[in-house]
Order: structure tokens, then sequence, then C-alpha cells
């Protein structure tokens, strides 16, 4: 099934290379140039894929990319941009980015992490292919990963593809410490370029929301090693 990627950029002369690159790779593409075209876009569906330019001439990339997690898309966001300071980088990451891509980048370092990137929305619920039945949830939250839903009692929880896949690769094994490195090879792929800290995070932001809907479980840092799912 061909991937759709949703280009969000005004600059024609990132663009359009970009479009044309995407295109000889076999990906449906289209491109837009605000981001209020961009959320538009992205609310009727079917994008595997948003590459996202921060400097849009309407509304911050950053606010864009917070809207699209709010509204429920739950794919890939690609973050584009000249702001290359480590603040900069790890707001993006905090407001729902997947990756971040510094201007000017090689083509073929951004055909890698869009593959990377796609390669985790399609293959779904790979972490934890048991049966629901079989995933011995904390008690109170229920995982379910073939139709990647969260509920903490009757309330479903709303995460991101990311977090997701992280709260039922820790759910699959409760209880037990998963390295760092595990967590990234199995939820960022074993091929991510970018820093660690996206997994610090994500941890982050998934513990907010556990936090807020008040379930009855955590994510435990063990120093130096990585996390563990308990109840709590």
């Amino acid at each position: 099934m061909t991937h759709q990627i949703l280009v969000v950029e005004d600059d024609d002369g990132i663009a359009l290379p970009l479009q044309r690159t995407l295109d000889r790779e076999g990906y449906a593409v289209e491109r837009v140039a605000t981001g209020a075209a961009g959320l538009e876009r992205a609310a009727r569906g079917d994008v595997d894929l948003v590459v996202l330019d921060l400097g849009l001439p309407d509304i911050d990339g950053l606010d864009v990319c917070r809207q699209l997690r709010t509204d429920g898309y739950d794919n890939g966001i690609l973050i584009l941009t000249a702001r290359g300071g480590e603040l900069d980088r790890v707001v993006g990451l905090d407001v729902g980015a997947d990756d971040y891509l510094g201007k000017p980048f090689g083509l073929a370092e951004f055909l890698a992490r869009a593959r990377a990137l796609l390669r985790r929305t399609t293959r779904g619920s790979s972490v934890a292919s048991a049966p629901a039945e079989a995933a011995a949830p904390a008690p109170g939250l229920r995982v379910d990963p073939r139709a990647r839903r969260v509920w903490v009692g009757p309330e479903e929880v709303a995460l991101t593809s990311k977090e997701f896949d992280l709260l039922a690769l820790l759910d699959s094994e409760r209880g037990q410490v998963l390295s760092r490195e595990r967590l990234m090879d199995e939820v960022w792929d074993e091929n991510w370029f970018g820093s660690t800290k996206t997994l610090d995070v994500t941890v982050g932001r998934l513990r907010q929301k556990l936090d807020d809907s008040q379930a009855p479980a955590r994510i435990v840092t063990v120093r130096g090693v990585g996390f563990r799912l308990e109840a709590g």
C-alpha cells in the first residue's frame, strides 16, 4: 500500500526537491504552504507522515504540531527547521514531534528518517503481538495492542503512536526493567539517528497522561538501566 506523506512547507526551494525525492521513492505526496492548510488536510485522514516546517507564514510549526496531536493525529511527525538549538529540539519533541531534522540537511538522511517513521506507523502493534487478554495489565489500566487503545477504568486515554508503543512494551513485561537500548530499538527502530533524549521526553509525556487520568500505575526510572511499569 502506498504511504501518504503530507509536506507542510512554504519554501519552494525546500518543498519541491522533497516532493520529487518522495515521488521517486513511490510515496503519494501532498504539499501545502500554511499551517492551517496542513491541519485541515491532516484532519481528513489517511496521512501516514507529516513533514512539518517550523517557520510557516501563518502559524508557528510548534503550534501546528501541538494541534495535530490534540486533534488525534497519531502517526509520524518529522520537523524540518533552521532552529538548531538543543532547547528547540526538546520543545519540538515535547509537543509531539517524532523526529527533528535541522536545515540544511541531505536528502539521503531525510529519506532514512522518513522510512524509519513509516515503519513504526505500519508495523502497528509489533511491540506486543499477544492477545490483549494475555497482557496482564496493571490493575485499572488496560492496554489493547490489537486495537492500539488504552483505558483507565471506563475512560480511554489518548496517546500518540510512540507513547502507545512505549506503554504497550512496558506493559507486556510489567514489573520488569526494560533497558533504554531495548526501548529505543523496539519503539524507535534500531536505525534511529536522533538523541536518546527523545525517550526521556516521551516517558515524561506518558507519565503526565497516566497521572492526569489517575491511572493506578506508574513508570519508574531505574537509574543507569532503563524503566519499568508497576502498580502504584
